[in-house]
């Protein structure tokens, strides 16, 4: 459960790291942020599958390129579903995801090693 909180706070974080080095994302605040992370955890979790085996073709084709613009429609969903958190457009949703993907990369890498069991 601590891994779970951890993460969550560290993907908040990264959400603002995002907004920080892209002008077209925006912040309002790390609360916001923490409510982002969490709409876009659910986003993923949840709609992201279904949108992901409805492009199955598409995403074969382009040999899994689209795979990008369904991370940035999620970005972009989560961005219009929330308050405190605002994309300009497509290309915002798009860069700011694939930042957002990257700091998400790299913080699970550092929670596996951190909370690997010996």
């Amino acid at each position: 459960m601590l891994k779970v909180i951890v993460r969550w706070l560290l993907l908040a974080a990264a959400l603002l790291l995002v907004a920080h080095l892209y002008p077209g994302v925006r912040v309002s605040s790390f609360g916001a942020a923490m409510g982002a992370a969490l709409v876009l955890g659910l986003l993923n979790a949840l709609v992201r599958p279904l949108l992901v085996l409805l492009t199955l073709p598409v995403t074969l084709l382009t040999l899994g390129l689209f795979l990008f613009i369904i991370n940035a429609l999620m970005f972009w969903a989560a961005a219009s579903l929330l308050q405190g958190l605002e994309v300009t457009g497509f290309t915002a949703a798009l860069i700011g995801s694939l930042i957002y993907s990257a700091c998400g990369l790299v913080i699970d890498v550092a929670l596996e090693r951190l909370f690997q069991r010996g």
